[in-house]
């Protein structure tokens, strides 16, 4: 190879180099405020009193909760959720129509049973009918029979497991038929 080759090869290499890592130059990242950094917060402790929410209904509903023990623990987390939305209320820049931030005259704890029951409903849920037991089974018999059609076997030469449709080992190549 000549040396100008060469030389121009290197130069090419650090021209590449340089578009590469001129992304990592830059100092593009947006600076967080305090007021944002504080509002993500209380978003993100808003989520998990919800999910608490949730579970604690789930757990109530399953007799995991005893009755005298529910109604105190929900209120508590119901009294966390709104003084975690008033914060946020107080962070968040007034909408145009001055009612507030999300522009809405209703208290946080509506809000907050609202927000609860969103993340509840599955709109699919509602698409779905009913099954019935028999029905669930003769769906995981169908199954069954489908996957026994389609069972795997072993290669003989070298044990890895191939289908039943395979000619040749994935692995060594060794005939199947």
């Amino acid at each position: 190879m000549e040396l100008t080759a060469i030389f121009f090869s290197l130069a090419v290499l650090i021209l590449v180099g340089m578009f590469l890592y001129a992304p990592f130059t830059e100092q593009r990242a947006r600076q967080v405020t305090e007021e944002e950094h504080e509002l993500s917060a209380l978003m993100a402790e808003r989520d998990r009193v919800i999910t608490s929410l949730q579970e604690l209904d789930f757990d109530f509903k399953l007799g995991k909760i005893p009755d005298e023990d529910y109604p105190a623990q929900r209120a508590s987390l119901l009294q966390n959720g709104a003084e975690i939305l008033r914060k946020i209320d107080s962070l968040a820049p007034p909408s145009p129509s001055g009612r507030g931030a999300r522009g809405e005259g209703q208290d946080t704890e509506t809000r907050l049973e609202k927000a609860i029951a969103a993340r509840r409903a599955d709109p699919s849920a509602a698409a779905r009918p009913e099954l019935t037991d028999d029905d669930l089974e003769s769906m995981i018999s169908t199954r069954r029979k489908s996957r026994k059609d389609r069972s795997a076997a072993f290669c003989p030469k070298c044990g890895n497991p191939v289908m039943v449709t395979d000619r040749f080992c994935p692995s060594c190549g060794k005939s199947l038929s």
